[in-house]
């Protein structure tokens, strides 16, 4: 498969088993699903979603290449720098509070979003 003419959706999704620690790094065209925790200093880049069931707290770049209907999802979402597509965003200093539960980002009007997974399903 050419990897520089398909889409994230027809390269699939790469299954990470492990945590990644400060300076490891995933890079992959389609979709990432990670089975444990990214911590800071860590990396993730996929042309596709990202899906990180653990703590998410290093930097993640979903849509690589141009692709805004890419999201970022974690158990508990706590990046050092997300970024989907062009745009990037980071956590306000000094936010403390964490949210105990799924969340998703995505880009909606121009701008990076966070919600509550479940949640940008309704109206």
């Amino acid at each position: 498969m050419d990897a520089l003419n398909s889409s994230p959706e027809d390269m699939g999704a790469v299954l990470v088993e492990r945590t990644l620690r400060s300076g490891q790094s995933v890079s992959y065209a389609g979709h990432v699903v990670v089975l444990g925790d990214v911590h800071p200093g860590a990396e993730i880049v996929a042309g596709g979603n990202i899906l990180v069931l653990g703590t998410l707290q290093g930097t993640v770049h979903a849509g690589v290449g141009g692709n805004e209907a890419a999201v970022v999802v974690a158990f508990r979402l706590r990046p050092s720098q997300l970024r989907i597509a062009h745009h990037i965003t980071r956590p306000p200093d000094g936010q403390e509070f964490v949210p105990e539960e799924p969340e998703i980002a995505r880009v909606k009007n121009g701008m990076v979003i966070i919600e509550k997974f479940g949640q940008h399903r309704e109206g």
